[in-house]
């Protein structure tokens, strides 16, 4: 049983806050100017690639998990969110919809407690910084106690570059001796909380008694029909896969492929640095990966292929940068079908679409409801069907999906490092956790021409019909 929260914790989490509430204070008067040249700062801190590529490689050594060489690739996140924060007003007038007489104004959500996951410290921070800044919120970070010192770092730097531009440093704290109690107190005590994290800190903010924006568990699933760019969806696969070993809940988990081309795509991966297993080297795979209970072992997230590999009893020839496992069964005692959080990918054939959107309906009662999932394919009724049938909050096409669906520079979507699943995955919003869900909003309303249809209009074919 998880001990409680001690006097001194509670006493230190109500310093934190009070000293938060003051900073906000502070900048009250702030015009937008002076916030968004804020953000920027706060920005170039944190995501110039001598700094990032710092905090992220301390970040891999403290906690052992990522990939050391590719994991400052995701300072690109934090240049997303400064662009789409700079673009966005958050105070005053935000908003004006005169045939409606609305206009909608936008004030501060408060001090929000920030619970940081170990596969991104260093970019959480950041990330969830720049969007509190620019709304004036107070922020408080919460350490994984495996990567508290990269987040420590990382907070120090926002501090001083705060203190720099004259600004009160306590905009940003963190908390240096985590705990779960402690956590868990400063969730209660803040005005909001976003947990991004593990299925259990995320249950304990929404059993805070305060607002909050957590996430749910991936299981990602690309579907490939057969007009298909081989190529270039085999190369994305192998990007999506192989980002920082896997770890992330966006990373290709499955891919249902059609059978007319299931086997030239196969071969592709391959070539694509893809190390096809064998049915004994399947096997054994699982129970390296999986305990007898069917929970996750963690000697095998977030590591490289030929560490797993060799965990499981085998070795891969070298080069060889993600496991492709054939598998098809989908059902939560197929351990294959659910999220694996590595560099392994299972992968299913298919005949027929519909069979195909059957199948990835099954793969999603395994896990991963209400994350993401994504189609290559050139015919755009698949598309369609895909994303009537997929439940899902974000569905990406002919994109890398661990490198998209929190925000890219050629796509669409909200620059973010927390995605809401929806009530699919317990969450209350299925949106990226973007800049304004950091706000709060005061909807003014004006008197406007009567908007009233007539009885006819409204019952239609039922309008003076029978009354039971």
């Amino acid at each position: 049983m998880a001990r409680a929260v001690t006097g001194d914790e509670k006493q230190y989490a109500q310093e934190l806050l009070q000293r938060a509430r003051c900073a906000m204070r502070a900048i009250e008067s702030y015009d937008q100017a002076a916030i968004d040249r804020l953000c920027q700062a706060v920005a170039w801190a944190t995501a110039n690639e001598r700094t990032a590529t710092r905090l992220a490689h301390m970040g891999v050594d403290e906690s052992g998990l990522g990939d050391r060489e590719g994991r400052p690739n995701k300072r690109f996140k934090i240049l997303g969110i400064l662009r789409d924060a700079l673009r966005q007003k958050s105070m005053g007038i935000i908003e004006e919809i005169p045939e409606k007489g609305l206009v909608k104004y936008a004030k501060p959500a408060g001090v929000i407690a920030s619970v940081v996951p170990v596969t991104n410290a260093a970019l959480t921070e950041p990330g969830n910084g720049i969007y509190a800044l620019k709304c004036k919120d107070a922020i408080i970070f919460s350490p994984h106690p495996a990567s508290k010192k990269t987040t420590i770092e990382t907070v120090r730097i926002m501090r001083a570059c705060l203190k720099k531009c004259g600004a009160p440093e306590d905009i940003f704290q963190c908390i240096e001796r985590p705990s779960i109690p402690l956590a868990q107190e400063l969730m209660a005590i803040c005005d909001l909380t976003i947990a991004t994290g593990g299925s259990a800190m995320v249950k304990a903010a929404y059993s805070s008694g305060k607002p909050a924006y957590g996430v749910g568990a991936g299981n990602a699933t690309m579907v490939i029909d057969e007009t298909v760019n081989i190529e270039e969806a085999a190369r994305n696969t192998r990007l999506s896969k192989t980002s920082d070993y896997g770890s992330g809940c966006s990373a290709d988990g499955n891919l249902v492929v059609d059978a007319s081309i299931y086997d030239r795509f196969l071969e592709q991966l391959r070539r694509e640095q893809g190390y096809l297993v064998t049915e004994s080297e399947k096997q054994r795979l699982q129970e390296a990966m999986w305990d007898a209970e069917g929970h996750r072992t963690s000697n095998t997230i977030a590591r490289p292929a030929h560490q797993i590999a060799e965990i499981a009893g085998f070795r891969i020839p070298e080069g060889k940068k993600f496991l492709i496992v054939e598998e098809n069964r989908i059902g939560r005692e197929h351990l294959f079908s659910s999220e694996k959080l590595s560099p392994v990918l299972a992968i299913f054939r298919y005949d027929g679409f519909q069979n195909a959107l059957e199948m990835v309906k099954q793969i999603y009662e395994v896990g991963g409801k209400g994350h993401s999932c994504g189609i290559y394919s050139f015919n755009d009724d698949h598309i369609h069907q895909l994303a009537l049938t997929a439940p899902v909050s974000r569905m990406m096409v002919r994109q890398p999906q661990s490198k998209a669906n929190a925000g890219a520079f050629n796509n669409g979507m909200p620059m973010t490092s927390s995605m809401g699943c929806g009530v699919w995955g317990g969450n209350i919003t299925n949106e990226n956790i973007a800049l304004k869900h950091y706000m709060q909003v005061t909807w003014v309303s004006r008197p406007i021409p009567e908007d009233r249809p007539s009885d006819a209009e409204l019952f239609g074919e039922f309008y003076n019909s029978e009354v039971f």
